[in-house]
């Protein structure tokens, strides 16, 4: 078929290249057709013995290469010479029902060196010119006729005599072909092709070159002549030096067993080739070739022109490989030989050179796209699938998916496959992190299909992105006569972080429990606190004013960090009120409710030293510690109930006998502050000013009058820590001093519970210490964990 033999002649070798697209699928061999004996097929050792070789160029096209003094080759007169070789192809490995192409090729060569030496890839070959006297200068026909039978007479009478390290060896030629060797005499030279690592050959180094050297002499006996010919040949077996960047091929200049007065020794010319093609300017092509009086060395760059690049996997690690087919010529002079050309032929294929794949992350954040280029490949790699958050899609579902997935081309010859996924894809990881951001994650595993053998390769990859797209809600606070309200977005809520009171999740049964209405629309969450409720903190309290605070806690749901303090503030005016605190302080503001008017600045508590801090003619406002002033204790259920009296000194006015008489009016009101019998409370080392603590009792005033009392139960308990100066404990610091301590010393704590009950019992659960007098303030360092 048209294109699909080429053919050249080279340096007394034939080339015969096969287009290896009109092979696929199918098998071939090749024939070598013997003038006498028909076609033989062509193998290993036929191959080596006769000079011939087949093997592949780096493109994958078979190559066929044979000397033109080959086993098969028809000479005519050492100029013109021609050899036909059968291609057979077929669809079956058997070779059955094969077609069968005949390729003549033809050879001219005629400007022959005193020596020539092949040094090919399986074999080499040294021909040598024999100044043989001619038997007429008168090329007549019958003279012509007679050169066969002259030379097959000629050819049973020459010997072979081996020299080497193991001693001498003398053989016929039919016993040297027995050990591979091809000889023969042509009608102006004798050659011997020797095939590497014979026993007769052995290696030497040659100015840091390995040598395969066969050293021997062709023998010539008739009668009365006696011709000895030195057919000694050798042929570099390594030399190849291999960097990052670079392959080096080196070969000695002078060859001592070639040229043995190297005194006389002088190069000529060197020529080197890729392919069948000389390259007569090195250069222009990045090649590098040099000589000094001991080497001749080649450099060529890895990816250069000439040679090919090929993806392999080894060990699940993708690299390439570089190939190139070069050939040397060297021709010099010397005393012995008038003119030696000695080629070699070398195919070169670099190790394994690991390129690991890289990926670029060119996302584009404004756009909210991840753009992921990953390279670099040559062309014989291609992406077959990929994996998005370990869920696998073909190629075309990739697409449909709404994945962009399209090769790009980059400047060294290789390319790179882009991926384009939006941050909002299902399949892309999201995390809030920091205060305002979402870390967005791409998973991505690809599969390569690399080379003609269809090698798959597995890269995984991890892309990130962080961007500040969140944004922090803004809480508004406001209160009415009697609430304390908090509005607050509920964007993010219960995604990205959670609603604290203190440090107890304020969920909706919590706010229940609390006495919280919670009221949720679609923007917004609305609480309603009570004035009294539980939480509130109290910043100032008279006889007629309240200033109270409600704090939450905007967290984030992970790490629990602390985003925001969610605030609402306002003064309120009350005549009447009871605050019970958690340390046990009760806070009473009494309504003056009698006719006729009593002076309020005369009330009392039980003990009659309890008077009232601060007064005026309709109010009374009282502050003590459930521990004085005669207050009683009792329980009921699971509470404890404080209990105490405000009542009116009543003036009296002597009369002449009993009763007495007075004019004022009977006044007494009862105190009550129930407290959960047992909670788990937070308390500090040092006692803040209770004004500033949130209310965890529940207060009442009960007129004597009144039966019904409404009651709203909160968390408290009568329990007070101090800190001792030593392991005595007897002396302690004063409440809201500051203590200095090293890290070494140790912290005597005191925890006591007040209450006289049996049936209260004290449990230290967690104990720590922070820098403020904020419990929740980092950082913390732990001294008593779960008791």
């Amino acid at each position: 078929p048209p294109g699909f033999v080429e053919s050249s002649c080279h340096s007394r070798i034939f080339w015969m290249k096969l287009n290896k697209l009109l092979l696929q699928g199918k098998f071939f061999q090749l024939e070598i057709n013997d003038p006498y004996a028909g076609p033989i097929l062509l193998d290993e050792k036929l191959a080596s013995r006769c000079g011939y070789v087949l093997s592949e160029d780096v493109w994958g096209n078979p190559v066929f290469r044979a000397s033109v003094l080959g086993c098969h080759v028809a000479n005519e007169a050492d100029e013109l010479f021609s050899l036909t070789v059968n291609i057979k192809i077929s669809s079956f490995s058997s070779m059955r029902a094969a077609v069968t192409y005949t390729y003549p090729m033809y050879c001219s060569y005629s400007s022959w060196a005193s020596r020539e030496i092949v040094c090919e890839e399986n074999y080499m070959e040294v021909s040598v010119k024999t100044d043989v006297p001619a038997v007429s200068n008168d090329y007549t026909v019958a003279w012509m006729s007679a050169l066969p039978e002259t030379q097959n007479v000629a050819y049973q009478l020459w010997q072979l005599m081996f020299v080497s390290p193991s001693g001498r060896k003398r053989i016929t030629v039919s016993d040297a072909a027995k050990l591979g060797y091809s000889f023969n005499n042509t009608l102006s030279r004798v050659y011997l092709r020797a095939p590497y690592h014979s026993n007769e050959s052995h290696i030497s180094v040659v100015s840091g070159v390995n040598m395969n050297m066969v050293t021997s002499t062709s023998m010539y006996r008739q009668r009365w002549l006696l011709l000895l010919i030195d057919t000694t040949v050798s042929c570099p077996v390594d030399g190849i030096s291999f960097t990052d960047t670079t392959l080096t091929w080196t070969v000695p200049s002078v060859i001592p067993t070639l040229v043995v007065q190297e005194s006389t020794f002088l190069s000529k010319n060197i020529l080197m080739g890729v392919d069948d093609q000389v390259i007569v300017h090195p250069e222009e092509k990045n090649y590098l070739l040099e000589h000094n009086e001991t080497h001749i060395r080649i450099t060529i760059p890895i990816g250069a022109e000439g040679g090919k690049l090929k993806s392999s996997i080894s060990g699940g690690v993708y690299g390439v490989i570089y190939s190139i087919d070069l050939f040397l010529e060297h021709t010099w002079t010397d005393a012995d030989w008038q003119t030696t050309k000695y080629t070699v032929i070398k195919s070169i294929t670099t190790p394994f050179m690991p390129q690991i794949p890289t990926v670029i992350n060119n996302t584009l954040p404004e756009e909210r796209l991840f753009n992921v280029a990953f390279g670099h490949f040559l062309s014989d790699v291609s992406l077959v699938a990929i994996a998005i958050g370990n869920v696998p899609f073909t190629l075309r579902e990739a697409q449909h998916q709404g994945f962009k997935i399209y090769e790009t081309p980059f400047s060294n010859r290789t390319k790179g496959f882009i991926l384009e996924v939006s941050f909002d894809d299902p399949y892309v990881l999201k995390e809030y992190v920091n205060r305002n951001e979402t870390k967005y994650t791409l998973l991505i595993n690809y599969t390569m299909s690399v080379g003609p053998e269809v090698t798959l390769y597995y890269h995984s990859a991890e892309v990130e992105c962080v961007i500040a797209d969140i944004e922090l809600p803004e809480a508004v606070g406001y209160c009415d006569e009697e609430n304390l309200y908090l509005a607050i977005p509920t964007f993010g809520l219960h995604q990205y972080w959670n609603l604290y009171l203190h440090n107890k999740l304020l969920n909706r049964h919590v706010a229940l429990t609390n006495g919280y209405l919670a009221v949720t629309n679609s923007t917004h969450l609305i609480l309603q606190i009570p004035l009294f409720a539980v939480g509130i903190i109290y910043e100032e309290v008279s006889f007629q004013k309240i200033k109270a605070r409600f704090d939450v806690a905007l967290r984030k749901l992970r790490t629990m960090e602390t985003l925001q303090m969610f605030s609402v503030s306002c003064s309120f005016n009350s005549s009447a009120f009871i605050i019970c605190h958690p340390d046990g302080t009760i806070m009473v503001s009494a309504q003056m409710k009698t006719v006729p008017a009593i002076d309020m600045s005369k009330t009392k508590l039980r003990d009659s030293s309890c008077k009232p801090r601060e007064y005026n003619e309709g109010h009374a406002f009282f502050k003590f510690h459930v521990t004085t002033c005669g207050t009683s204790v009792r329980f009921e259920g699971d509470h404890i109930i404080y209990e105490n009296e405000i009542s009116y000194e009543k003036e009296t006015l002597p009369g002449q006998s009993i009763p007495t008489i007075t004019r004022d009016p009977d006044y007494r009101l009862t105190v009550l502050c129930y407290y959960r019998a047992k909670e788990t409370l937070v308390l500090g080392a040092f006692a803040s000013d209770p004004s500033t603590s949130p209310p965890f009792g529940s207060g009442t005033m009960v007129p004597r009058s009144n039966i019904a009392v409404y009651r709203r139960i909160r968390q408290a308990l009568n329990v007070v820590s101090r800190v001792s100066k030593d392991e005595s404990f007897v002396e302690f610091y004063e409440p809201n001093m500051a203590i200095l301590k090293r890290p070494v010393e140790p912290v005597f704590l005191e925890v006591e519970l007040k209450d006289e009950s049996p049936s209260t019992e004290l449990y230290l659960e967690n104990c720590w210490v922070t820098r403020s007098l904020d419990f929740d303030s980092t950082p913390r360092w732990n001294i008593t964990v779960d008791g």
